[in-house]
């Protein structure tokens, strides 16, 4: 291995891992921003176009489901699921080039989600395992390189647009791949030693039923139900509003939505270590009000200045990501050790179950009100409530073990 728990820099093996993840979670979104030529191609319905996106969120959903119930995470080598899960994800996204009907495509969505589910719960484990003493700033490395990652085909479609479409499906299946190759030739497990368990499904029950990650829980799901949301649709909502000013912020809707999205993983670094000092309670609430209020204010803010617009946007991209490095992070520190795995993977699990009620509700949402300026209120909610439940979480006893005492 190139990675030596006992002599090598956790940095160093937090550098390499998060340039795995940056290229394997590129495959996300690679076929919603492809959208209008999947559409052109195989005659996409609305509704299709809704579960383009919903298939990859349910397929994450339903592998990370096995992933628990089998406590995958728990009892295998996390760098050979990592991998394994890589190879699978470049493959399904791959397919994408030679399916021409709708219901071919939402399958290899779904496929490419299920894969993924083998790949994110298991680097956020894996990362826990180099770092003990801040490890909130090390798993807001890690949700950075996430954010990027699913940036990325937002910048692979604004770098092609005059060229071939399928070039994003060939750049990110690639760099998926690579990412796995890279994982099982040249990383392994840290000295922070987490004790394997036996397959036992009843150990799900065990994690449902710890009240302090129950708390954790709400506050995630407050968070992923305006995240995943706003990355489906803010190349849709740019496209929209970016008609109406006289100049254009970042030049492009594609590059504009790449912005919006990669600058998350600064607010990720930020917010790691921030509540490393002042706890992870307080600063993923403060987070979570400053994304709400994003939210909120958006829409309100189309027609009006192109700046104030743009900065209100970056704002938002910089919150809505940048406090679940810090879920992650509480989940690892409140677990039983023999239990983190599944419990990051049935945490998962749930927010991103929750992510596909809101990825289809937006559209609907801003039918009703007659215009996509309104498609993001709905998303507002989720994070207030979230916040509450992390203020709530300060008070309980077991916070303690939050950050070495930081709550």
């Amino acid at each position: 291995m190139f990675l030596d728990p006992v002599k090598t820099s956790p940095w160093f093996a937090l550098s390499i891992i998060s340039i795995c993840l940056i290229g394997a979670m590129s495959t996300w979104f690679s076929g919603t921003v492809i959208l209008p030529e999947l559409t052109l191609r195989s005659g996409l319905g609305e509704s299709e176009k809704v579960w383009l996106t919903n298939a990859v969120q349910l397929g994450f959903v339903i592998g990370a489901i096995v992933v628990a119930f089998f406590n995958l995470s728990d009892s295998m080598p996390l760098v050979l699921l990592i991998a394994f899960s890589c190879t699978l994800a470049a493959i399904a996204n791959l397919l994408l080039i030679w399916m021409d009907t709708p219901l071919s495509i939402i399958i290899v969505r779904l496929l490419t989600g299920v894969a993924l589910s083998g790949v994110y719960p298991p680097v956020v484990k894996l990362i826990a395992t180099w770092f003990q003493k801040s490890r909130g700033i090390a798993m807001g490395v890690i949700i950075g390189a996430l954010t990027l990652g699913s940036a990325a085909p937002h910048l692979f479609r604004a770098m092609t647009l005059d060229t071939d479409w399928l070039i994003v499906i060939w750049v990110s299946s690639l760099m998926t791949f690579l990412a796995g190759m890279i994982v099982v030739f040249f990383v392994s497990e840290g000295p922070v030693y987490f004790a394997r368990t036996r397959f036992k499904p009843s150990q799900i029950i065990q994690v449902l039923n710890n009240k302090p990650l129950a708390l954790v829980n709400i506050g995630y799901v407050g968070h992923m139900w305006e995240l995943y949301a706003m990355w489906a649709w803010i190349l849709t909502f740019a496209h929209f509003s970016l008609n109406d000013f006289d100049w254009i912020p970042f030049g492009a809707p594609e590059y504009f939505s790449f912005f919006i999205v990669s600058i998350g993983a600064i607010g990720c670094v930020i917010a790691g270590y921030l509540s490393d000092i002042y706890g992870r309670c307080y600063i993923t609430a403060v987070l979570m009000l400053v994304s709400g209020s994003c939210a909120f204010s958006i829409g309100f803010l189309v027609n009006t200045s192109p700046f104030l617009f743009g900065l209100i946007a970056l704002l938002w991209g910089l919150t809505i990501i940048a406090d679940s490095g810090q879920f992650s992070a509480a989940v690892t520190e409140l677990s039983a050790p023999n239990l983190v795995g599944t419990a990051l993977t049935v945490q998962m699990a749930i927010g991103f179950g929750v992510t596909m009620i809101t990825i289809w509700l937006v559209p609907v949402f801003a039918q009703l009100f007659g215009s996509f300026q309104w498609m993001f209120l709905l998303l507002a909610p989720g994070p207030f409530i979230g916040a509450i439940a992390m203020l709530v979480l300060r008070r309980h006893p077991h916070s303690e073990k939050l950050a070495l005492g930081k709550r």
